[in-house]
């Protein structure tokens, strides 16, 4: 047996350790063992994520879990594994790209990004796994599973096609959460409410109809001779995008005006005045701008009043709008204080209120989130009944109970889960969209003179014509006509406007809206005429030259254009031809049924506009606007666009009839219709179609965890696992999913609820804070790397200090200083072990006479037996911070303190057989506290358990600690009533020391004033304890003036210290007598109160009558110790 050292070094002994553990293969689960299986499955960290206090947290109670289970007999897999963590690693590695590179993963390409994203994963990835081994996780390590494993990859995709196939994943056109940061869709879950303090910002919207107010409004007056309507809002950069003013249908307030217009007071515009029962008429003025495209509940109007929907927003979050230049092209927060400010130049703004409001935050960005209207693919759920019961009925508990009501809300007011997401990083939609291919423009098209001068320039010429690609490319210039086909094909040309040209058009429309001012609405025949040949008709000259409009002959710019124009091709349209010009596209289109060409031109535009920008990193400079936009879609717009074509004399000669003939016959086959293909495999024609471009959700993949980690065999007996340890954080994330998902896809050996089920407990950990309440951040500097703490208090210390402060189902308040306490912790129990060594070797089966031992040795197994209890039912609720208080409490305090201080006296006596069975007794305690404790502090009882030759095998495959048998001949009550005595008066006789300020070591003469007869043999121990020079035996003594005394329920303790500071005794009796009044107090109240005493059960009462008795004799005796010192 080696000996222990002095001092007890984390550093050495903890890696030695851990390197043995997984040289002897000790945390491998066997799915063929006999022994009852108990299992659980890491939360998977990121995969280029780095280890925190949180995950010090979650992953200490795994390990618990686990190394507990171990010694109980069990077969325990904790599976270990990583998550590929979609946005936050692509968001981490365009980072990196833009900070050594100025690139962005555009400039470099789908494949070449996602190479530099393994390159990083490869250089970044997994170090939080060699992290979690310093922190003494038992994993299996030879399970460790990555969410994008080939085989698990694979399980994904399947899973995405079955659901697919039974309806339950679909594509649709709906109003979703956009991270303009990441530029994403995000679910519901992903979406953090957050207060904000902004303004509600109070706004005029004149009346169309009325040039005067007969009648004033009930929120407003009139301006100018024109009555308005006021509308409260807190989003001024939005206006342009209004279709609409709602008021609640009972608002009397606003009766009158439905039916009626206003106009919108930013990009001016008639909109019409709506009612609507999801109006506040107490919110505000009661009435509601309404904007489809930027607000849910606006969302909803909308199309329930079938209104337009105007986006006016880019996808990184900058106003989008050319017929508003001051605000176009700034970032939505600066746009918001711009608005304010033209509102209030144009006398629309009539006040700004301080305003407080929840506003959503992306999870994964912390930037506030847009409604935005997209196309995405989403998830039905399924099961959700199912999955209610399975924790309604407790097979499947949560600790603490009361998530089980967060979980029930959710999943009874639940939505689709929108499932993709616009990354390149993650399991790739398994969905591919036919290619219909558009048909040579050579033979098909009519060509037409060129445009202006500029384009007849061979460097202006187009890039790209869209037609069969296996085709020799025809580069020529081509103007195609605008033309209208039957049915529903569309020719379109549109343009994307540069901001920077385009002072020629603000001068116009400065004048346009001069002229609007002086000529309002409705107009005469010649105002009409007027307003089309000084505006209309010159801003067309001037965009028909070119001006304004994006260049696109740049082949990079042109590229994104086709890939804007075939990306839904055969999903939401079938594209006939197209051929993007020098600074213009033009487009043959048929939508399918649900598609609005509106839409589809406003997407492509939309896209193209951002993706240039972000490409040549001019960031707003080019934008789209409808007004851009020529579309033949009916005989009159074919007239208008004749119009528009007769207008230009370089155009004339176009015959419009015979563009008729681009709409290829083959598009009208059967077999060339629009179709998707959901399979694991591409199709099998695979250069027939285009795969879909986003990727999942990474919780679509984490939702399958808990059984797609594990190959069949080690899921037939580890499935389902027993616990889950996670944050309430994740609860809708990742809890309730992975309930549906088993319950949905029944990866368990029978059809059975029960074993179909993810797990049988969840147990929910608190978030850390700082001491101060805040949540830990790098940017408040109050989140201290873990490796630090290991290295300056051991990973045992962390993990120890780290539980005792973590009450189960509450935030934890980190304190370092508790860190320190669970590593001064450790120190204590190996300077309790070296003593033990000291005094002989420990026996592994020690066998205690117990007629031998001493009362201490009793009391300190009684209180071992306590322990045990009081740790077992702390286990059973999951309250890890009563276990550890519990053992630090029996460690420090009853063993250390008490038992070890008082077996000294057998140790160091006279008598062998009561010496034996004393370090007996500390054999079989230290035993049992090794145990107790080795789930928490792995290498340190490991390492005292090897060096004590406490067993034969590793501690953590010992049997648990267990309860002993007590004698029962021995009057236990009795034992302890002594016992707790004599530590009493120790206590006392040691804090009459302190408040005299005597050190610990000086050897002090006490008297002991007590009639217990059971205490007179005890006095050789409590001398010992107080390490006192005599302790006498005196009942009748009167102690002298300057005497200190300590009044206690077995006797009165007196330290005589005439050259000493008597102050701080006078001040310590004060306090006493302070302490005891205030416990008198309640209790003389009770025995006054007449109900009390006659309604109370008469043993309380008379225990009321005893206390009250026992206090009242403690306080006479404090008094008159005060008034001897006086």
């Amino acid at each position: 047996m080696a000996e222990l050292p002095k001092r007890y070094d984390p550093n050495s002994v903890e890696p030695k350790w851990y390197q043995r553990w997984l040289a002897n293969r000790d945390f491998i689960a066997n799915p063929e063992s006999s022994k009852p299986a108990f299992s659980i499955v890491m939360p998977p960290p990121n995969i280029t994520g780095v280890l925190t206090l949180g995950h010090v947290l979650n992953d200490t109670i795994q390990d618990i879990l686990a190394r507990r289970a171990r010694m109980q007999g069990f077969e325990v897999l904790w599976l270990p594994g990583m998550d590929h963590a979609g946005i936050g690693t692509q968001t981490a590695v365009e980072k990196y790209l833009r900070r050594t590179e100025k690139k962005t993963r555009h400039d470099l390409g789908r494949e070449e990004f996602l190479r530099r994203v393994l390159e990083w994963q490869d250089k970044h990835g997994g170090i939080i796994i060699e992290q979690l081994k310093r922190l003494g996780c038992s994993c299996d390590w030879s399970r460790q599973r990555y969410t994008l494993d080939d085989g698990y990859a694979r399980a994904v995709q399947k899973v995405f096609v079955d659901l697919y196939n039974k309806g339950l994943i679909y594509r649709g056109r709906r109003m979703i959460n956009w991270d303009p940061a990441a530029q994403t869709a995000l679910s519901d879950e992903e979406v953090i409410n957050k207060p904000q303090k902004g303004y509600l910002y109070f706004v005029r919207y004149e009346i169309v109809e009325e040039s005067s107010a007969s009648v004033p409004l009930a929120n407003g007056a009139q301006a100018g001779g024109m009555r308005y309507i006021e509308v409260a809002t807190t989003r001024p950069e939005t206006i342009m995008a209004d279709t609409a003013v709602a008021v609640h249908p009972n608002d009397e307030r606003y009766r009158d005006l439905l039916g009626k217009h206003a106009w919108r007071p930013l990009a001016r515009e008639k909109i019409p005045i709506i009612a609507d029962e999801a109006i506040d008429p107490e919110f505000g003025t009661g009435v509601l701008k309404v904007t489809p495209a930027h607000d849910t509940l606006d969302f909803e109007i909308g199309q329930r009043h079938d209104l337009p929907i105007i986006d006016v927003l880019t996808p990184d979050g900058r106003i989008n709008c050319a017929a508003l230049p001051e605000l176009h092209g700034l970032e939505r927060f600066e746009a918001r204080k711009k608005a304010a400010e033209l509102l209030e130049a144009r006398g629309f703004l009539t006040k700004a209120e301080p305003y407080e409001n929840n506003i959503g935050f992306s999870d994964r960005s912390d930037v506030p989130i847009e409604p935005r209207i997209t196309e995405q693919w989403f998830l039905r759920y399924a099961k959700t009944k199912e999955a209610l019961a399975v924790v309604r009925d407790h097979l499947i508990r949560f600790f603490p109970a009361h998530w089980e009501k967060v979980y029930a809300q959710w999943l009874e007011n639940i939505r689709d889960w929108c499932i993709s997401r616009q990354v390149w990083w993650g399991h790739r939609m398994p969905a591919w969209y036919k290619v219909t291919r558009p048909s040579r423009l050579s033979e098909v098209a009519h060509a037409s003179r060129l445009q202006n001068e500029e384009t007849r320039k061979p460097e202006a010429r187009a890039t790209f014509i869209g037609f069969d690609e296996f085709d020799d490319v025809d580069v020529t210039r081509r103007n195609l006509p605008h033309w209208q086909q039957a049915g529903k094909t569309y020719f379109v040309t549109f343009r994307l406007a540069d901001s920077i040209p385009a002072t020629k058009l603000s001068q116009l429309e400065d004048e346009r809206r001069v002229w609007l001012n002086a000529n309002p609405e409705p107009w005469t025949a010649e105002q009409r005429q007027a307003y089309y040949e000084r505006f209309s008709a010159k801003i067309d000259e001037w965009l028909d030259a070119g001006g304004g409009s994006c260049v696109l002959k740049d082949e990079r710019v042109a590229k994104v254009v086709v890939d804007a124009l075939i990306h839904f091709n055969g999903e939401r349209y079938n594209l006939g031809a197209w051929v993007v010009m020098p600074n213009h596209v033009h487009v043959v289109v048929t939508p399918h049924d649900g598609h609005h060409i509106r839409d589809i031109l406003h997407s492509w535009k939309s896209f193209t506009a951002h993706k240039i920008n972000e490409l040549l990193g001019q960031t707003g400079r080019f934008w789209q606007h409808e007004s851009y936009d020529h579309i033949a879609r009916n005989e009159r717009a074919l007239y208008k666009i004749q119009e528009y074509i007769d207008r230009n004399p370089e155009k004339a000669g176009i015959e419009v009839a015979q563009a008729s003939r681009l709409q290829n016959e083959a598009t009208r086959k059967p077999e060339a219709r629009a179709t998707i293909y959901v399979g694991i495999e591409p199709p099998p024609d695979v250069e027939n179609w285009i795969q879909d471009d986003d990727t999942l959700d990474t919780w679509f993949s984490s939702w399958l965890w808990a059984y797609e980690t594990m190959d069949p065999r080690t899921r037939k007996k580890f499935y389902p696992t027993s616990v889950l340890v996670t944050g309430p954080d994740i609860i809708f994330f990742w809890v309730a999913r992975m309930i549906i998902a088993g319950l949905e896809f029944k990866p368990g050996t029978t059809k059975k609820t029960e074993d179909n089920i993810p797990f049988h407990h969840v147990f929910f950990t608190g978030i850390i804070r700082d001491k101060q309440g805040r949540k830990m951040s790098k940017s408040l500097g109050n989140s201290p790397d873990p490796l630090d703490l290991i290295d300056k208090y051991g990973a045992d210390g962390l993990r120890f200090g780290l539980m005792r402060i973590a009450p189960t189902g509450q935030d934890i308040r980190f304190d370092e200083r508790q860190i320190e306490e669970g590593r001064n912790f450790a120190t204590k129990l190996w300077n309790v072990a070296r003593f033990r060594q000291m005094h002989g070797a420990s026996d592994p089966a020690p066998v205690i006479d117990q007629q031998k031992l001493s009362k201490y040795a009793v009391e300190v197994l009684m209180r071992l037996n306590d322990t045990v209890d009081a740790i077992d039912t702390a286990y059973g609720e999951y309250q890890f911070n009563l276990v550890a208080q519990r053992l630090y409490d029996f460690v420090w305090s009853d063993y250390c303190d008490w038992f070890v201080e008082a077996a000294k006296t057998d140790i160091f006596g006279a008598d062998e057989a009561k010496k034996r069975s004393t370090l007996a007794v500390m054999d079989v305690v230290l035993s049992a506290t090794l145990r107790l404790l080795h789930p928490f502090m792995p290498h340190l009882t490991e390492e005292i358990w090897s060096l004590l030759g406490l067993g034969e095998e590793s501690i953590q495959f010992s049997a648990p600690a267990k309860k002993v048998a007590l004698d029962r001949t021995v009057d236990l009550a009795s034992t302890h009533d002594v016992v707790s005595a004599i530590y009493g008066i120790t206590q006392a006789g040691r804090n009459l020391r302190a408040s005299a300020k005597l050190p610990s070591n000086r050897k002090m003469r006490f008297i002991l004033r007590t009639n217990q007869k059971s205490i007179f043999e005890q006095i050789p121990t409590l001398t010992r304890l107080l390490n006192a020079e005599e302790v006498a035996l005196d009942p009748n003594y009167q102690p002298p003036a300057g005497t200190l005394v300590a009044i206690t329920p077995a006797g009165d303790i007196f330290l005589p210290i005439a050259a000493a500071d008597q102050e701080g005794e006078r001040q310590r009796l004060d306090n006493e007598i302070a302490k005891i009044e205030a416990e008198l107090k309640p209790v003389e109240a009770k025995l006054q109160n007449n109900a009390f005493v006659e309604r109370a059960p008469k043993a309380v009462v008379e225990e009321h009558r005893r206390r009250l008795n026992d206090l009242t004799a403690q306080l006479a005796k404090l008094r008159q110790a005060r008034e001897d010192l006086s």
